[in-house]
């Protein structure tokens, strides 16, 4: 992140347990995770040390879903990271995280700026021929980073 200057990550297959945040040891990063259930999901948004004290909420749902709303200036950014459920769950549990995800996304007042990161396991193909820039090898895309928010 540091070499990259990213400064707000989303991050999913935490291996931290429980509801917390953490400051993350020589770095200047904080880190706020959810997991409930040991060795399944987990995820969680890290963000710069410029930018952490501006965390003012926290939302989580489940170990699926986090939202860190943070306040940078006269603006208000709502950061999402999510984990959508993989192939083999059934389809009353992806249904609850979409529709879990929908009511979270809903209850940002207009005005204030989204952003979702995750990993949302979609496919759209075997090969990236068709899809350059979406499908693939990207390294940054959950990542924001600083010199294209603000």
């Amino acid at each position: 992140m540091v070499r990259r200057c990213v400064d707000i990550l989303c991050v999913q297959e935490t291996k931290w347990r429980g509801q917390k945040a953490k400051e993350v040891e020589g770095t200047g990063f904080k880190l706020w995770y959810t997991r409930t259930v040991a060795n399944k999901n987990g995820l969680g948004i890290l963000i710069n040390k410029n930018l952490k004290y501006g965390a003012v909420d926290v939302k989580r749902r489940g170990d699926r879903i986090i939202l860190v709303k943070l306040v940078v200036g006269d603006l208000v950014f709502n950061v999402f990271s999510a984990y959508a459920p993989q192939v083999g769950h059934n389809e009353n549990t992806k249904r609850e995280f979409w529709e879990g995800l929908e009511d979270m996304v809903r209850s940002v007042p207009i005005g204030e700026r989204l952003f979702i990161g995750g990993d949302l396991n979609g496919h759209m193909s075997t090969s990236n021929t068709s899809f350059k820039g979406v499908h693939g090898d990207l390294a940054m895309v959950s990542g924001i980073k600083r010199e294209k928010t603000f």
